[in-house]
């Protein structure tokens, strides 16, 4: 699929000029991050750039067209580059861009970089034509490269403009060495050497100066004259008067009067064919003119010195010089115009055989051939979607009409996949729709496997927009109709099926499905869908009440992300989230915050509602915790998301948890109202997000002393949990239930759901949900503990809970936010100094996170400022509180806690 002339170095020309002036300039090039070579076409950028990394054995050669500007496509390439001049030191990287398993380039790189770590010889990668690329992205994951590769590996770039790389900034931290168009033009010196080699010394010295002060050094303007004086010799003047007043017409006209026009007809065909490819080889060439003797001809064109780049490598593939390139492509315009269709057509078919189907369809589609465009799209279509091309294929289909589109049902698919890759899909259920009318209305009967893949396509869509029923219907229609070739399909048929038994709580029939989905995934090696049966299968487990088995499930999968390179796919976010969830339900809120800004990087490329998860889990670890304010800007954010966009309910009901949890700690009974007056109620509780939005109404009503509503709401969710076996929310429930029971005044009936629950958390490890109503059910423990009604190990599990409550960490861990400061500073016994002098509203939150233990570095990032602004914040509380330390600063905190009753 991949074109191997893109990564191979010009070849070194026998008769090149050696340029000591310039090598010596870049014997520094390891100490710099950047190498720029930086002109006009035809100052021999390539040439130089070559010439210089000839004898060094770790270099990488990326030669870089137009279509590179997808970004997937440049990143594949990129790696191979790389891996080819570090001795294949990269292959999981390698493997991640072929797969297109990552988000953004930064964060391929940062995993490339990490690979790298142990490599150590000095390396350079050379970019050649950088100046095509205008892909903002790509010009983003470099800025990003340059800014963290390791410093054994340079970057050289070439290119006709100054690319948008933070030159300047590598400029001043000299960083960057710059070879632009100045030291690229040859000198004198260098003019009579290179006149010398091909000519002859008997030149005069009066006309060198002149041909080079007229041409200003420029190397393929320099290359013409000698090629005309080769041909008309005793004529070096005529010739450098006649490229006096060069512009990129004159060129031509030179080209074409001196050069082109001096070849034979046959020959000057051979190149105006030849130009319709931008890189090619004798099989290539043979295919496209239909020519014997290709290779005979390129090697007689190489030898004739024709601007006709030999690239390095055992298949002798070349490549026009830009500006003969172009030059040939505006003869082929103006002399052959009318076999520009032909041309391009044959150029796809020579490119077919060399199994390169994204290059035919380039051609296919500026040929206007739409029956050739389809018929690729049809023989290769797929193969192009499993190898990331995916905007070629859209805007293949997008041009082509809607009677030949809707004439190929197995189009129809593609484009309708096409996008549903790109979780567009509302968007797909309308294409479904609009396909149907369309194949309707020309009277085309599906087979049973083409209706078996769009029911399967249907079933993706109903599952994803929350219709369950209706998936499971057309996914066993589906399964029905699609042969056992159809692979894929099947796969994705049998996915739902589980999924849909999960959203419905038959758990005992998802679980083997998601298992057989994960076989077939694997078996097929369709590893995205492996692990999102994986990820099912965790949750069905999860919601069982196997804690511990879904928690080891998580690490098959995260083994399955390293194997397959998944790391920075949408769907290793959801693989993070669930880590997440189990550490916070065990107390382990280090780990479970690490894993929740872990995905929230493998999102960052994408938009910010898609992260709503990851800060509701972060506003939950943070309330545990007991920090205040940083649980509030975590769901001022949510919300912020919550208005801004819709939501599965699983992701709202996660969502209410994180502010019932925060209102309930600020006893802000008029936020819960409020909430509760909205809230959405469910049409059952048979599935693990329906119980937390239906516990979640039920804390709001014990919150607000609505017991006997509160008291129906946890009887329903008691016989849903018994009848779905819905282990883990059963012991959710029952915590609440507890908490109801004691305010009721049924304190014996408290002791009993309290100590059931603790008995289920033996097995299930759920310790947060305790924490969450530490100070309702304190007591209600402690008397358990007391009346000696627990056994050995919920006597364990017992104390362990009330360590965990009384722990002095938590209260530590308390933040100053503006009402905390409006309170402290109403105080009649509050210091004079404070009063005095009173510190800004960002220097309390210094002081409380200082208090909580946080390093400077670790503030900074708290407040997202830089360190420099959190080292003068603490200077000026210092100044203002008058002491002179960190331990000084948390023994005032802590005065400040116990004025306010901590």
């Amino acid at each position: 699929m991949w074109i191997p002339s893109k990564l191979t170095r010009p070849a070194r020309l026998h008769n090149a000029i050696l340029r000591p002036r310039l090598l010596k300039t870049l014997e520094q090039a390891p100490f710099y991050h950047l190498v720029l070579f930086r002109s006009p076409a035809g100052f021999g950028k390539t040439t130089m750039a070559a010439q210089w990394l000839n004898e060094h054995p770790h270099t990488g050669w990326f030669n870089i067209d137009e279509n590179d500007n997808d970004a997937f496509r440049f990143a594949n390439y990129l790696m191979q580059a790389i891996n080819k001049a570090t001795n294949n030191s990269c292959q999981r990287t390698q493997a991640m861009a072929e797969r297109r398993q990552f988000a953004c380039l930064s964060t391929l790189f940062s995993e490339l970089f990490g690979e790298l770590s142990d490599y150590r010889e000095q390396t350079y990668l050379v970019l050649d034509d950088y100046h095509v690329i205008h892909n903002d992205e790509i010009h983003d994951g470099l800025r990003f490269f340059l800014k963290n590769m390791p410093d054994n590996l340079t970057l050289v770039v070439t290119s006709r403009t100054l690319p948008p790389l933070g030159t300047a900034n590598l400029r001043i931290r000299d960083l960057l060495i710059e070879v632009d168009n100045d030291l690229l033009a040859f000198d004198e010196e260098e003019t009579e050497r290179f006149f010398s080699k091909r000519i002859g010394d008997n030149i005069e010295e009066t006309v060198l100066r002149t041909l080079h002060r007229q041409v200003e050094g420029w190397p393929s303007a320099l290359q013409l004259i000698a090629l005309h004086a080769q041909q008309n010799p005793n004529n070096l003047v005529a010739s450098a008067e006649s490229m006096a007043s060069f512009n990129r017409g004159h060129l031509w006209d030179y080209l074409a009067e001196e050069v082109f026009d001096q070849l034979d007809h046959e020959t000057q065909q051979f190149l105006l064919h030849c130009s319709v490819l931008d890189m090619f080889n004798a099989q290539l060439v043979s295919d496209l003119t239909g020519r014997s003797d290709a290779l005979a001809m390129l090697e007689s064109l190489n030898r004739f010195g024709l601007f006709l780049n030999t690239l390095e490598g055992d298949n002798n593939w070349y490549r026009f010089h830009n500006l003969f390139a172009e030059f040939l492509r505006h003869q082929r315009y103006a002399q052959i115009p009318q076999q520009r269709a032909e041309l391009h057509a044959q150029a796809a078919r020579a490119w077919l055989k060399q199994n390169s189907p994204q290059q035919a369809l380039l051609h296919a589609r500026k040929c206007e051939d739409t029956l050739l465009v389809i018929d690729i799209l049809c023989d290769y279509g797929w193969e192009m979607f499993h190898h990331g091309e995916m905007k070629l294929l859209e805007d293949a289909i997008s041009a082509i009409s809607h009677d030949e589109l809707y004439t190929n049902p197995r189009l129809c698919l593609l484009r309708m996949w096409l996008v549903q890759s790109q979780h567009r899909y509302n968007d797909v259920g309308d294409m479904i729709t609009e396909s149907e009318a369309e194949l309707q209305k020309r009277n085309i009967t599906l087979d049973d496997a083409i209706l078996g893949e769009f029911n399967a396509l249907r079933a993706q869509v109903a599952i994803n927009q929350s219709k369950p029923e209706l998936a499971l219907t057309l996914s066993e229609q589906a399964l029905g109709q699609l042969p056992s070739t159809t692979y894929r399909s099947r796969i994705v048929a049998t996915s739902v099926v589980g999924e849909v038994h999960h959203c419905l709580g038959n758990l005992s029939r998802a679980l083997p499905m998601m298992q057989q989905t994960e076989k077939m995934a694997r078996q097929y090696h369709v590893y995205h869908q492996a692990l999102w049966a994986l990820l099912q299968q965790s949750e069905i487990l999860l919601a069982q009440g196997y804690a511990q088995a879904a928690f080891e499930l998580l690490d098959q999968a995260f083994k399955l992300v390293r194997e397959q390179h998944l790391q920075q796919v949408p769907l290793h976010e959801f693989l993070l989230r669930l880590r997440a969830q189990i550490l916070w339900c065990w107390n382990r809120l280090d780990e479970a915050e690490e894993a929740a800004h872990k995905s929230l990087e493998v999102l960052a490329p994408y938009d910010e509602t898609k992260s709503l998860h990851a800060y509701a889990m972060l506003a939950r670890i943070a309330i545990t915790r007991g920090e205040q304010d940083k649980a509030a800007r975590y769901l001022d954010l949510c919300n912020s998301m919550m208005d801004r966009s819709c939501y599965h309910i699983d992701w709202r009901a996660n969502t209410d948890l994180a502010n019932l949890l925060y209102w309930q700690l600020t006893d802000n009974m008029e936020s819960i109202r409020n909430w509760l007056v909205k809230a959405e109620q469910p049409d059952g509780a048979c599935n693990h997000f329906q119980q937390l939005q239906w516990r979640n109404i039920g804390r709001a009503c014990v919150n607000l002393g609505e017991f006997e509503r509160a008291e129906k709401i946890f009887a329903m969710l008691e016989e849903s949990c018994k009848k779905h076996n819905l282990i883990t929310d059963k012991n959710r429930n029952l915590v609440i239930q507890a908490i109801l029971s004691k305010l009721q005044g049924q304190r014996e009936r408290s002791l009993a759901q309290l100590k059931e629950a603790i008995s289920l958390t033996n097995s299930t490890g759920m310790i947060g949900i305790f924490l969450c109503d530490g100070s309702q059910i304190c007591d209600l423990l402690q008397e358990l503990v007391d009346s000696k009604a627990l056994n050995e190990f919920e006597l364990h599990r017992a104390r362990q809970l009330l360590r965990e409550m009384t722990s002095k960490e938590r209260n530590r861990s308390v933040h100053f936010d503006e009402s905390f400061v409006e309170k402290l500073l109403n105080l009649p016994d509050i210091p004079e100094l404070i009063r005095t002098s009173p510190l800004t509203q960002r220097e309390w939150q210094v002081l409380g996170l200082i208090y909580t233990g946080y390093s400077n570095e670790q503030i900074a990032s708290e407040l997202d400022v830089a360190s420099t602004t959190i080292k003068t914040h603490i200077r000026n509380l210092y100044q203002k509180l008058n002491i002179a330390n960190r331990q000084q600063a948390i023994e005032t905190a802590e005065k400040l806690l116990k004025l306010m009753g901590f």
